[in-house]
């Protein structure tokens, strides 16, 4: 039977996921300026994530095996109580087992305990399968980006509120 286990990124875990968001975001063709590919700390989530206050980055693994990661994160140039939901992916043999679900849960238990009000995330039309999963998790659509991410690629702005 497999197991599998989320928990905080670590520094060693670094390249592991950054090579799994890049590689996910060229098997969509989306590998675009404006998206995580570009990021300038995506070689350094764990830093990141680490110096930033209410934020976290959580890993899947899966029988051991490091297979895709989710983050919370505050959104830049908006000053409300909304987090956003950030990189989150899987490598691709991973996908379809209910990874992607357990981390969105455990991203947002995390939002819901720093006491934020709502998650906002972004995506693409080509990442398909992560927007029926959002709109299974409760996300809606929203017709303009909150804040600015640096992430003008998205083009689907969506939102769930945790009242």
């Amino acid at each position: 039977m497999s197991t599998l286990i989320i928990r905080e990124i670590q520094k060693e875990d670094d390249s592991i996921i950054a090579s799994i968001i890049k590689k996910s975001l060229e098997e969509h063709k989306a590998n675009l300026p404006g998206t995580a590919y570009f990021d300038e700390n995506l070689g350094r989530l764990s830093q990141f994530y680490k110096e930033e206050s209410n934020s976290a980055y959580f890993i899947a693994e899966w029988d051991g095996q490091i297979v895709g990661g989710a983050g919370i994160g505050k959104i830049i140039g908006n000053t409300s109580n909304i987090c956003e939901l950030q990189k989150i992916y899987l490598s691709s043999s991973y996908r379809g087992k209910g990874i992607g679900m357990a981390l969105m849960k455990k991203c947002l238990d995390f939002a819901k305990s720093e006491q934020y009000n709502a998650c906002y995330l972004e995506t693409m039309p080509q990442l398909v399968g992560g927007l029926n999963l959002y709109k299974k998790m409760g996300f809606e659509l929203l017709d303009q980006p909150l804040g600015n991410t640096s992430h003008h690629a998205c083009q689907i702005w969506m939102l769930k509120s945790f009242k």
